[in-house]
């Protein structure tokens, strides 16, 4: 494990592991760690060495003097290069690939848009990015929406009343419920995803020009999706997947909580 010193941003953690030689550049989902893609041990662990990276407010990546008016603004898409850069400075300019689960694959979709040319493979599970998810859309974006959160974060009772409705209306499924009934326990818990969300608003990924990248440079392409995700499912990234010449694209009979030893053992076969 280490740190990489992302200028303007903060201290970046990232956790090693795996026993292959190939460098995996990977980003894990809310409310998790770099550790998440741990338990791929299987099917992913034994091809790569994997540097997993604790998003901001988790883990123990820290902003280094950001306002909460910086925070709210949100982190600008041009930072998402430090994250290569700083690397490189580690460990030398070289090949790798990405991986992203949910909210990370904003980011690893980010590194395959500015360094298509050294990337190898791109590995995307449940992937946030490839399409506008209503959801947050409203409440990041529009004003209505922005002061519900906001008012949400500090109050005990509207923040799970909130999610409860979203389960009973079908929009998050069994899993990404207790996910997130999880995350908001507590006002630090709620702030923080307060926090998370506002920060990554506008790492938005222009999936034209990726999928024209992936194309050209013939970029091993691997998408996963769970059948019951009602969050990110495969229907809304049809559009992105028409545009790839090739890619390997699984729909597992899991929800949004892919990444697990089913998902493992799965991959394996």
């Amino acid at each position: 494990m280490g740190y990489l010193h992302l200028p303007g941003l903060g201290k970046a953690h990232f956790h090693e592991y795996g026993t292959g030689q190939k460098p995996m550049l990977a980003f894990h989902g809310y409310g998790m760690t770099g550790k998440q893609f741990h338990v791929l041990e299987q099917s992913i662990i034994p091809q790569y060495h994997i540097y997993g990276f604790d998003h901001f407010f988790h883990g123990e990546s820290k902003l280094d003097g950001w306002t909460e008016q910086q925070i709210l603004a949100g982190m600008p898409k041009t930072m998402v290069r430090s994250y290569t850069e700083e690397w490189f400075k580690l460990y030398g300019r070289q090949r790798f690939s990405v991986m992203g689960y949910s909210i990370g694959a904003n980011i690893a979709l980010i590194l395959v848009e500015e360094y298509a040319e050294l990337i190898d493979e791109v590995i995307l599970m449940a992937p946030d990015g490839l399409a506008v998810f209503k959801g947050f859309q409203f409440i990041l974006h529009n004003k209505l929406g922005r002061g519900i959160f906001r008012t949400a974060t500090k109050s005990k009772w509207l923040a799970p009343f909130i999610i409860k409705s979203l389960k009973k209306l079908r929009f998050i499924d069994e899993s990404l419920y207790h996910i997130a009934y999880n995350e908001i326990d507590t006002e630090q818990k709620r702030l923080d995803t307060y926090y998370t969300l506002n920060l990554i608003r506008q790492l938005k990924p222009d999936v034209k020009h990726i999928a024209q990248q992936i194309n050209r440079h013939k970029i091993k392409c691997m998408l996963i999706f769970g059948k019951h995700d009602l969050l990110f499912p495969k229907s809304a990234a049809m559009p992105f997947l028409r545009m790839l010449d090739d890619a390997e694209v699984h729909e597992v009979a899991l929800g949004h909580w892919l990444v697990t030893r089913a998902l493992d053992e799965y991959l394996v076969k």
